[in-house]
């Protein structure tokens, strides 16, 4: 089955996961982060899974154990997460979210374009808002990431999604239009001021 096909008949059931990285300032010098997302095809919504400096197999196990949670975890009936072959997809990653019922779905060998959702989202929020910062410390990373997500969500216009919102609705009428910034002026949403 052409992956085009395969996406569109399974494409409520389908998330897709990838890593960044991102070079934070710490007391010890320059500390490379990873920060490993997880994003519902349908709905473009993500989930920050974790963010530390030397990911292991046993911290990826207890992101699967998270994400697979049966009341509040993210692919809570999701039937595929797809994925590149980065070997921190450890067996016990891939078993935990079989035992869940998602099948891993690995993908091809230099495709970043059979990825293409996760990798626009690590676009959007590098050229947006972590490559305009430098950040100090592993706090000041999370805020910036937690904040872009928020911006991502809320106030974002997505033209994958007819220009909509993931969360919210625009709103309309003749109130006057203010500005909403956010990390001190990095993002900037505008809305009309409530009556």
């Amino acid at each position: 089955m052409p992956w085009s096909k395969f996406l569109k008949a399974h494409w409520e059931a389908i998330a897709a996961a990838d890593f960044f990285t991102v070079e934070v300032w710490t007391a010890a010098g320059l500390v490379r982060y990873l920060v490993f997302f997880v994003l519902d095809l349908a709905t473009r919504r993500v989930e920050i899974a974790g963010i530390g400096p030397a990911p292991t197999g046993l911290w990826m196990s207890r992101v699967a154990r998270n994400l697979v949670d049966e009341f509040d975890g993210f692919l809570k009936g999701k039937r595929y997460l797809i994925h590149d072959r980065d070997p921190m997809y450890t067996r016990d990653f891939r078993a935990r979210l079989s035992s869940a019922g998602v099948e891993s779905v690995r993908l091809p060998a230099r495709s970043p374009n059979l990825n293409a959702y996760a990798e626009r989202f690590v676009l959007s929020i590098k050229s947006e808002c972590l490559d305009r910062m430098v950040l100090l410390g592993e706090r000041h990373l999370r805020t910036a990431v937690a904040e872009y997500v928020k911006h991502y969500h809320r106030e974002r216009s997505h033209q994958g999604l007819g220009n909509r919102l993931i969360e919210g609705e625009r709103q309309s009428g003749s109130e006057p239009i203010t500005c909403h910034p956010r990390l001190g002026g990095l993002l900037n949403h505008y809305a009309r001021r409530a009556a």
